[in-house]
């Protein structure tokens, strides 16, 4: 008898401490359990060579990742792995640290792929959701490790859709989410959620003059997530369309030619469309003159006068794809069509 009133106690205690929270309460920490077990912490090691005992791998950084399928494949930003010689992943309530091995990057969307040497006992992949009907205003869930601080929540709203921030080699990432849920240090790889816990995104930036959030967090979105993972898995990089040239970077470009307008082809690959359709790259004679190759003004009559230009635009094409290029050369404004081919 007494042992049945202590249950209803404790029965009473539970639904009076339910009855308690808000609805929006409940359904937060509903997506926060359920996700948790999907999101990691990574650690990049690094090679360092010590006076006394030769060379030891070191931590260079930390930041946040998630659980993409069962097959032990992590996901996170390119700038928590870049430089990282082997790579440390651990989950949260379990003491175990896990080796993993770097599968493929796509350092112009800030994208890794890892997978795990060894795995769990259990592993739960995300829930993978979409990002082309979010809508400014509803809900966005971030987890990650902020300063070291593993396995933290933060909510807001997605504040912006469609920014374009500064990447990686001077290209720019197209359609990233904008956010106020406070993204910090170490968020970098963590998942961004939606109220279905669904993944719609993943944390990768803040814009703040102090190193912390500010409001104004980025987080790539899960639609180009889902174009870019399957084929780091496959290929350890993206197969993307491209024209087959190198340029002239633009610091050496206005030295050249003294314009900012247009890009010049430095290199031709021979297998590529450019060579196909007659176009030159920059050549040099015996006496070590160099003379001028191609200059590109514009793609698809989209003007292109710097590598993030012509990247967006072939970035929007297809391998296979005709290409109208509008190119100086001698003096003479030509064009011609190209054919994208697989880089």
């Amino acid at each position: 008898m007494k042992s049945v009133l202590l249950f209803c106690l404790i029965l009473f205690s539970v639904s009076s401490w339910a009855a308690d929270l808000l609805s929006v309460e409940t359904k937060t920490i509903e997506i926060y359990r359920k996700v948790v077990p999907s999101t990691v912490n990574v650690s990049n090691m690094k090679l360092a060579r010590t006076f006394n005992y030769g060379e030891i791998e070191v931590p260079q950084g930390a930041g946040s990742g998630f659980v993409w399928n069962e097959d032990g494949h992590i996901v996170t930003n390119f700038h928590v792995v870049q430089g990282g010689t082997s790579f440390i992943v651990t989950f949260n309530n379990d003491p175990k640290q896990y080796k993993a091995t770097l599968v493929g990057t796509a350092p112009d969307k800030d994208i890794a792929v890892l997978k795990l040497d060894e795995k769990p006992a259990k592993l739960v992949p995300v829930s993978i959701g979409s990002s082309k009907d979010l809508q400014v205003g509803q809900y966005a869930f971030a987890i990650g490790s902020p300063f070291g601080l593993d396995y933290s929540l933060s909510t807001g709203v997605i504040s912006a859709l469609g920014r374009k921030i500064d990447g990686i080699g001077g290209v720019k990432i197209n359609d990233m989410i904008q956010t106020d849920a406070a993204i910090n240090m170490g968020n970098s790889g963590g998942p961004l959620l939606n109220s279905s816990s669904n993944l719609i995104g993943m944390n990768t930036v803040i814009f703040s003059t102090s190193g912390s959030s500010a409001g104004l967090g980025f987080a790539v979105p899960v639609d180009t997530i889902k174009m870019v993972v399957p084929q780091l898995i496959k290929h350890g990089k993206i197969i993307r369309p491209g024209l087959g040239i190198g340029i002239v970077p633009d610091s050496m470009k206005r030295r050249i030619i003294q314009s900012s307008k247009g890009i010049i082809i430095s290199y031709i690959d021979e297998k590529g469309g450019a060579a196909e359709a007659g176009l030159k790259g920059m050549t040099q004679d015996q006496h070590g003159r160099i003379y001028i190759g191609d200059v590109i003004l514009s793609v698809d009559d989209q003007p292109v006068n710097n590598l993030d230009d012509i990247y967006q635009v072939i970035d929007k094409k297809k391998i296979g794809d005709l290409v109208d290029i509008i190119y100086r050369r001698d003096g003479k404004t030509l064009s011609a069509k190209i054919k994208l081919k697989a880089l």
